[in-house]
């Protein structure tokens, strides 16, 4: 393929770190820390593109002293940053936003205080979590909100935080449990699918009564979670490796952060080995792109499903009007978890392939 094909990358996430001070049951990142002086540093990411948007995460992004110089590069590459933490550094996060004030700052909230607290395994996380929120709305911060990844037992605290951050003003953003070489976990299944789904279908209504559009679009992201869930073809194809990457502490860029060893596990090179375009337009990135295009997992995750649900944008707005207008006549919203044909290989998303 000549380079003229080669798609440009326009979302990344930067995982710094596998150190982390929480003990989340639906990761064990925690227990296979990185040490600190492996760690990808701000120099490190001088080749990156130019960028629409970059994600920094861990482990815990606030447990690295020296993320305001990585934070600091990674604005002359893009204008958009929102960091994934646990909120638990609180003066850190607040120092932070200080010097970057359209930083976007996603706390991970897992429940109301009781249960965050026991899924996350820290008492006094949620305290920590909801009290950095606060003081940064109150800075005056526009891009903050929750995060909550939805495993057996929390979809019922999901629509209450989900309540909590509506009335707030604050972003919510929602994620189900999965299995990858980056959570180091391979017993993450929703059990109690018929609760769970339920209470995604009560998001989705709500979602849709907003005014924003942007939620509309979340509805529908929520309703490809249901359908994660309950087992079905992830209804836009996944296209990481073409308009987003991951790169890990050390350096390896990959094409997400869904990969397991039993199925497949693959970089494109290390930043530091070769700059981030020649890594990008390398045989071995096109030989990755192939077998993201067959690859048998089904995952749906924001970071794979936000590209090419700006890609393929007709599909998920066709939708959310056609509920929007469903729900101002007070009708259910009809979750017609379609697969949308895009002219992707027939190979994705079928476990039984032969990979």
């Amino acid at each position: 393929m000549s380079n003229n094909n080669i798609p440009q990358p326009t979302d990344a996430s930067i995982i710094l770190t596998y150190r982390c001070p929480m003990r989340c049951v639906m990761c064990n990142i925690w227990k296979n820390p990185t040490d600190k002086k492996e760690e990808l540093k701000a120099s490190d990411l001088r080749s990156l593109p130019k960028l629409k948007f970059i994600n920094l995460t861990g482990g815990e992004p606030f447990i690295r002293e020296d993320l305001p110089e990585i934070v600091e590069e990674c604005y002359r590459h893009t204008d958009r940053i929102v960091i994934s933490t646990s909120g638990w550094f609180e003066d850190r996060v607040v120092a932070l936003a200080k010097r970057f004030p359209n930083i976007g700052i996603r706390i991970s909230i897992e429940g109301l205080s009781q249960k965050n607290d026991e899924l996350r395994g820290h008492a006094g996380g949620f305290d920590k979590g909801l009290r950095t929120l606060l003081t940064l709305k109150h800075m005056g911060l526009k891009d903050i909100g929750f995060g909550c990844t939805v495993s057996n037992n929390n979809s019922a605290d999901m629509l209450s935080l989900y309540q909590l951050s509506l009335s707030l003003g604050m972003e919510f953003a929602t994620a189900a449990f999965h299995n990858s070489y980056y959570f180091h976990k391979e017993d993450n299944v929703i059990t109690n699918k018929d609760e769970v789904c339920g209470n995604f279908e009560q998001l989705i209504k709500w979602q849709l009564k907003e005014k924003h559009p942007k939620s509309w679009f979340r509805a529908w992201f929520n309703m490809g979670l249901i359908n994660y869930i309950e087992g079905g073809r992830r209804m836009l194809p996944c296209e990481a490796g073409s308009a987003n990457f991951f790169i890990d502490p050390w350096g390896e860029v990959y094409p997400c952060n869904g990969m397991e060893d039993k199925f497949w596990k693959e970089s494109m090179g290390n930043i530091h080995e070769h700059d981030f375009m020649t890594i990008w337009q390398s045989e071995k990135a096109q030989d990755v792109r192939a077998k993201v295009a067959r690859c048998p997992k089904n995952c749906w995750m924001v970071g794979t499903a936000s590209p090419v649900m700006h890609k393929y944008i007709k599909h998920p707005l066709r939708w959310a009007i056609r509920n929007k207008l469903r729900s101002m006549r007070g009708l259910e919203p009809c979750l017609d978890k379609k697969w949308c044909d895009v002219g992707q290989d027939p190979r994705q998303g079928d476990l039984r392939t032969e990979f």
